[in-house]
This record gives structure tokens, sequence and C-alpha cells, in this order.
């Protein structure tokens, strides 16, 4: 395997460490192959909410293996599914099941073209909306970039058709949107960022998309695939009050199976095969195993509403952090929302990536790095959110600020 991972951040490159190879989980807790035991905050990348090996999930997944693995044809669980989600999120009137959040993604882009006889799209530096093609641009100096691939394979003609704008920055938008909106399919933005550290939009920014995108016939996409179930019962559109007309979901919604889903209005979503003109196909999409283990999940999500708590949670073990970081003075600031949160090495909280690649890359590594020896597995990039479960409690929160505050006195984190 390329670097000895199947995803890059897996290679702890960012930290200058080497990948951890874990064998199991349970509740809050990761146990690797050299049978170390570690505090996890990462919960594979956010479906973990209920903690890991959830009986209900694991009983789900049994459950339906035992009936078959695939089928590759409909099932009621895909229904299911369907059901919880629009449930809970009022802006998705019909649903399409994928593989993963890229597939997601990819797709609402496809359908935004399709629907609106447009090409262009409007995406945001620093949110990444996995690894298609069209979206795998990168932003340089100045407003706006046009035409630069963030990655050799990419080619430019396809990337031309992709303009990158600053995060959070209401008037390079509005100048970029003046270029390109006669042929604009859509807008496509995280309105919480958790590929940048974590850093949500303004409510300003996302109005003013929303607005702009309803006044242009232009979609607006909502990349929800780390927010949707993680902040709220209805994702950040739900925080925020603001209707995307495409909505992408991934990870909380296949309870830790590869999963992916894309939703909107209907008479957009009717637009998609066999309905209507766009193709869209997945040979093991709405697999049953991830929508049993979807379904579980959901149910539990409704059932206990785990928002208040998680935000709880995560707020005292980020209090603590930075009330014990300014006492050894070093910089530091926090954010989060319901299971979402992100810390930075910085004075003040970033709006965007530009202020994210300014915080300070040797104590977030001298730090990471004691905090996975101490038995604490934060994300290992300054770049990615961190996740809390409703398995971590008083006392892995106060073991957690037990260990950060042993790091400090220990002199480990260092310039």
């Amino acid at each position: 395997m390329p670097g000895g991972v199947n995803s890059p951040v897996r290679a702890f490159k960012n930290i200058n460490g080497n990948p951890i190879f874990f064998e199991k989980a349970q509740g809050a807790y990761l146990h690797d192959s050299d049978g170390n035991k570690y505090i996890d905050f990462i919960g594979s990348w956010g479906p973990m909410i209920m903690g890991h090996s959830h009986p209900d999930i694991v009983n789900a997944i049994k459950k339906q293996a035992d009936l078959g693995t695939s089928y590759g044809a409909p099932t009621s669980l895909e229904n299911d599914v369907a059901s919880l989600i629009i449930k809970c999120v009022p802006s998705i009137e019909k649903i399409r099941m994928v593989n993963s959040g890229t597939e997601a993604t990819m797709s609402a882009v496809r359908l935004a073209r399709g629907f609106t006889g447009k090409n262009k799209i409007i995406k945001f530096d620093g949110c990444y909306h996995g690894h298609v093609d069209s979206l795998l641009i990168k932003a340089g100096s100045g407003v706006s970039t046009f035409g630069l691939p963030d990655s050799p394979g990419v080619p430019k003609e396809l990337a031309k058709l992709t303009i990158t704008c600053p995060y959070n920055d209401v008037d390079a938008f509005i100048k970029i949107y003046n270029s390109v909106q006669d042929d604009l399919a859509a807008i496509i933005v995280e309105p919480i960022a958790g590929n940048m550290g974590f850093v949500p939009a303004t409510k300003e920014f996302l109005n003013t998309l929303r607005d702009y995108a309803t006044k242009n016939q232009s979609l607006l996409i909502f990349d929800e695939v780390m927010s949707g179930f993680r902040v709220s019962l209805g994702g950040a559109q739900e925080i925020y009050g603001i209707t995307p007309d495409l909505t992408a979901l991934g990870k909380v919604i296949g309870g830790g199976l590869p999963v992916g889903a894309f939703g909107g209005k209907k008479e957009i979503m009717d637009y998609l095969a066999p309905e209507g003109p766009v193709y869209q196909a997945g040979t093991l999409s709405g697999n049953p195993l991830a929508m049993a283990a979807g379904s579980a999940l959901l149910k539990l999500i409704i059932e206990t509403n785990p928002f208040d708590t998680l935000q709880k949670n995560a707020k005292k073990m980020l209090i603590g952090m930075k009330q014990l970081m300014e006492s050894a003075g070093i910089p530091f600031s926090t954010n989060q929302i319901g299971g979402m949160f992100g810390f930075f090495f910085s004075e003040n909280l970033p709006l965007n990536i530009q202020d994210v690649s300014k915080s300070d890359d040797k104590l977030f590594c001298s730090f990471l790095n004691a905090a996975i020896q101490n038995g604490i597995y934060f994300a290992p990039s300054k770049f990615e959110a961190g996740f809390i479960s409703l398995k971590h409690g008083d006392k892995e929160i106060d073991k957690t600020l037990e260990i950060v505050e042993k790091i400090i006195q220990n002199g480990d984190i260092k310039k």
C-alpha cells in the first residue's frame, strides 16, 4: 500500500510520526496491535457518536449478515434509512444512497449541472468535498484561482470549471459570483468545515450564498458529510436556519460502514435516472449491512438526542485544555458545536484555512505526539476536526485533562 495506508492522513506525516495499527475498539477507547489503549477523539472521523461497538449497531450488522451481505437489488432497509433522514432534515424530500461522501458530492454536482444546464461550480478554499476531480481544486494567492488542480491527474480543462473562493469572505464571494453567474450551476460549501480543523461558517456568509444562489437560479449544495447528525439532529442547516437545495451526507448515516447519500428538493432529485436524464448508479449503493448499521444508529440518535450532552462534555474538555495552556503561556483557541470540535495553537480562532495555516505547527506536532504517547488519540493534523461520543464521560474528560497537564508540566510542548 502506498505509504502503508489507505488514506493519507493515517500516515501521520503531518506530525512526523508513524501510523498506528489498531485491532479493536470499545466505547470511548481504541486498542492498538501492541496492546496500548487510547481515549479516542476521532471516532472513525465522525460515525462513532454513540461510542465504538454499540451493541444495537453490532447486533443489527450480525442479524443482517445472517440474511445476506449484498443483493444488488432494493431492500426495505434503504427506505427505512431514507425515512429517518427525511424525518430529521426537512430540506431533503428525496434521497439517493451511495457508497461514500465523495460519491455523494460528485453526484450532487453532476445533478446540479444537469438540472440547471450550467457548468461552473464555486467552492471554498479549505472545504474538502472528497477526491473527485472537479472538486479537488486549490486556491492560490488573491481572491480566486481559476483552473489550478490540487493533484496531478486532474485535467486543467476540467479544473477551469471550478472556481475557488476564500471561506467566510462575503466580499470575495460576491466579486467571484459576478464574474461567473451566467454559467454558475452550483455553490458547494461545508457549512461547518471539518478539514481545515473545525471552522464554522458565519451566518452572514451562508445567508449570502443562499441569497445569491436563489436569485441566479443556481443550486446551493451543503456538504454535511461530517456535520450531518453530528452537530444537531437536523445538521448544520438546522443550526443556521438555512435551507440548501441539495445536501450531501455520509459517515454517521452508515453507523461506521462505508456509505454516502445526497438528497434535496423533489423537483431536483426527480432529474436523476431512472426518472430523469442525469445518470447515477452504484453496484453496492444501499448495501444492506451499511443500511442496517445506519438505521440502528439513526434510531439511537433520534431516541436519545445526545447533542446537549455532547456539547457539555466537549466544552468541559476544551475549557480545561485552554485554561491549562494559557496558564503556561501557550497560545491556544478552541471551538465546538455538538459532537464536533477543534483546537488551534493560536491566540485567535481561525475563520478560514489561511488563519489555520498560521497557527503554530511545532507546538501542535509536539503536543500531538506527546498526547499519543500518553494514550490520547487526537486527529494527527491541525487541518482535521475532532469528535466526541456519548461514551466520553467525566472519567474520560478528567483523564484527558490530567494527561494534558502532565504534558505541559513535563515541557513536552515545544517550539
